[in-house]
């Protein structure tokens, strides 16, 4: 398993500029968070989700591919960040 955060650098205000993934070893999503401008979160497995997040239907790219477009800022993370974020977005208590 692998954990991703990517910060979204952009000005829309509907869609998230925090996105948070649970990797598996092919690069499929098996959980993600995403966090908005507001602080409110969505969230999605392969049972459940919230607001509009899905997970992808496809690998995600690697960090290097990521961090070549400019509005992404990628990073890997460890499973006890992931881990918290994913609680606070499903116990609904990651903001408003």
């Amino acid at each position: 398993m692998r954990y991703l955060k990517v910060f979204w650098h952009h000005d829309l205000p509907d869609e998230p500029v925090e996105l948070y993934s649970e990797l598996d070893d092919a690069g499929y999503e098996i959980r993600k968070v995403e966090i908005y401008r507001d602080g409110h979160r969505d969230f999605a497995d392969g049972e459940t989700s919230s607001g509009a997040t899905m997970l992808g239907e496809i690998p995600i790219p690697s960090l290097e591919e990521i961090a070549e477009q400019e509005e992404f800022s990628p990073a890997l993370i460890e499973f006890a960040e992931f881990e918290n974020v994913w609680r606070q977005a499903v116990s609904g208590s990651g903001g408003s």
